[in-house]
């Protein structure tokens, strides 16, 4: 019996595991179409994939399926980790579900192992040994690359359906307007402040317009942010004038002894608006619009 403290019964062992390694890899290689066939078969069967067609299953089984076979024989994971994230960004967006990529790859290693097993009936064990712990590498590659990549898609929606839900928008040049709609809570106020700030810094704004006339109700904290939001906006070089504060805002600022001292409040949007003009020194004259004061 060999003793395994030698040094040369330990290389012996990995040269003798390499090789079957290298003898699995060929196996799959050379019956890689019954085998993507079969898999590509299963998946549907099982109804994973569902977004995807027949065509565009087989195309991403054929690519899944080389990747898979590259990793068994280099043992890196860098192309299938850079697959996985392509592939994620491609289904993603169509509703494919972590459980159904987990599913197809899990699918994959079992259909691998029932053709090993056939070949190599009267010596699966020491076939197990050399592929399972590179198969559960790659169900582990591809789950978690694909959970990262969906968590960064996802983040990204929500931070455009944010941007869309508070549009800074520029009605003419250094007056901003920024309608507020819906409820405002800690982190939709800082990522408000944000985006003001980048719109104050990228049109070289001089006034701004907050309109919260669409927002039901606010507590201490994002009071005392949309003051902090007044403060950080006139240390850019712009003024704020905030319209639209319903009775029961009102009411609630008031309350709270919120420091209103730095806010410049104008009863509607078209009220903050001639403010803002006339800050600018713009003038209304039979319902146009004149600039009194070109040095703004």
């Amino acid at each position: 019996m060999a003793d395994p403290t030698d040094p040369t019964a330990a290389g012996d062992q990995q040269d003798a595991r390499d090789d079957l390694l290298r003898e699995l890899v060929a196996h799959l290689r050379n019956n890689r179409t019954e085998l993507r066939q079969d898999w590509a078969r299963r998946i549907g069967e099982a109804q994973l994939l569902t977004a995807l067609t027949e065509e565009e299953i087989f195309s991403e089984a054929t690519s899944v399926y080389d990747n898979y076979v590259e990793v068994l024989e280099t043992g890196s994971v860098e192309a299938l980790q850079d697959y996985a994230r392509n592939l994620s960004e491609r289904i993603i967006p169509r509703g494919v579900e972590t459980d159904e990529v987990l599913g197809i790859v899990l699918l994959l290693r079992d259909v691998l192992a029932r053709s090993l097993f056939k070949k190599y009936r009267e010596d699966f064990n020491r076939v197990l040994d050399v592929y399972e712990p590179a198969a559960n590498r790659i169900a582990n590659t591809v789950a978690i690359n694909f959970v990262t990549e969906r968590e960064r898609i996802i983040r990204q929606q929500q931070e455009a359906i944010r941007e869309l839900s508070t549009p800074v928008l520029q009605v003419r040049e250094r007056l901003l307007i920024l309608p507020i709609i819906g409820v405002l809570d800690g982190q939709r106020a800082r990522q408000l402040t944000e985006q003001l700030l980048r719109g104050i810094r990228t049109n070289r704004a001089r006034v701004v317009v907050i309109d919260i006339t669409g927002v039901p109700a606010i507590d201490s904290t994002v009071a005392n942010h949309l003051v902090q939001t007044v403060d950080a906006s006139r240390l850019m070089g712009a003024s704020v004038i905030i319209t639209g504060l319903s009775s029961e805002i009102a009411q609630t600022l008031v309350t709270l002894g919120v420091d209103l001292g730095k806010v410049n409040a104008v009863g509607d949007l078209q009220g903050g608006i001639e403010e803002a003009e006339r800050l600018l020194g713009y003038t209304v004259i039979s319902g146009a619009v004149d600039k009194a004061d070109d040095r703004v």
